[in-house]
């Protein structure tokens, strides 16, 4: 799926059905290594222009970990000082008078007001959006208002690479997320983190945990959308974790549908960008100052066909694991896994067995 659009501080929407999406690369499984040492597959992936993510092991077993690394992410085909400039003015803009605008439309309207502040803010950080709908039955006939997809109740899950996946997933249809806790006191996002009404979790309090999936049973038992990332944390996102079960078990609560989305960004020469990644030991502002820098990066949102919940979050969260990496098995038998090389090379951390029953 070639992406050759060059922003100016604008960001094109393309809504696409049936699309052809780009080959899966091959699986080459190598062998695991410990964290620091060169993977077996650096060399050919360095050849081809990729970069590799480091293994990691999981502090505990219950706290999803991610092996992505600052090394892990490319630095971006950099957006000159005054079109940088401007993306700047334009969010900060954006960002306070959102707060105003939001408190003068009715309640009705917040939704849509959601939906473009988010389109907008992608726009000032020259992030394209492009929805791929591969839906079927009655959600592929769902009703569309100016590119939006509004059927209700439904929990949506996509995999995690960074702060602007909340924005990517806010801009096809409005939602409330679980995020992390401290994203409420963020500077400028965190309004916006408030009026979106997220759902607050702390990874470190496992018994919050009951707590966070009440909140969601009610909002999804009320016709609401909820959006998670069931990862628990951020990847680079040529790497990828497995989709944790313990927020899956909201839908079976409430038997709603989940709806998964395959997110990944984009270069301009369609090569999959970690731009976005938010890893390692980036602050918020080496991320966005990284992003706000970047030319030609494509957020492409494949939506999936909706997940029954049925009676079991671990085969739910499978299921839903399977849908969004786009494979039919994804084999995690070894401490790290390296999937293909190259440029859209693969991580799949695994996961200690006391791990599952989260």
């Amino acid at each position: 799926m070639p992406v050759h659009s060059e922003l100016s501080g604008s960001a094109a929407v393309s809504i696409v059905d049936n699309s052809v999406e780009t080959t899966a690369p091959s699986r080459e499984p190598a062998a695991s290594v410990p964290r620091g040492a060169q993977s077996p597959v650096e060399p050919a992936a360095a050849a081809r222009g990729g970069l590799s993510c480091p293994p990691a092991a999981p502090v505990h077993a219950w706290m999803p970990v991610s092996p992505c690394e600052p090394r892990c992410v490319a630095g971006p085909h950099a957006a000159g000082p005054l079109r940088t400039s401007v993306r700047v003015a334009g969010v900060v803009g954006l960002l306070a008078a959102f707060p105003v605008i939001n408190l003068m439309t009715p309640r009705s309207r917040r939704s849509g007001l959601h939906r473009r502040c988010a389109r907008a803010l992608l726009r000032c950080c020259g992030i394209e959006l492009r929805i791929v709908d591969r839906r079927t039955t009655a959600a592929a006939t769902a009703p569309v208002v100016r590119d939006a997809v509004v059927d209700p109740g439904m929990l949506v899950v996509a995999g995690h690479v960074g702060w602007t996946d909340v924005l990517a997933l806010a801009a096809v249809s409005p939602m409330g997320f679980v995020a992390r806790a401290d994203l409420v006191s963020w500077p400028l996002l965190g309004r916006l983190a408030r009026s979106m009404r997220v759902i607050p979790i702390e990874r470190e309090r496992l018994r919050q945990l009951p707590e966070v999936i009440a909140a969601m049973s009610a909002r999804l038992a009320a016709g609401e959308r909820v959006g998670v990332f069931p990862e628990g944390t951020t990847w680079c996102g040529r790497a990828h974790g497995r989709l944790r079960p313990a927020l899956f078990q909201a839908a079976v609560d409430t038997a709603t549908p989940v709806q998964p989305i395959r997110l990944r960004y984009l270069d301009r020469d369609g090569e999959i960008s970690t731009i976005p990644g938010f890893v390692g030991v980036d602050t918020f502002l080496d991320s966005a100052r990284r992003v706000l820098r970047s030319r030609g990066v494509v957020a492409e949102l494949v939506l999936l066909p909706a997940e029954t919940p049925g009676a079991d979050r671990h085969d739910l969260a499978r299921r839903c694991d399977q849908a969004v990496r786009g494979r039919t098995e994804v084999h995690i038998d070894a401490h790290a896994t390296a999937v293909g090389t190259g440029p859209t090379r693969e991580i799949v951390l695994a996961e200690p067995e006391s791990a599952h029953s989260a």
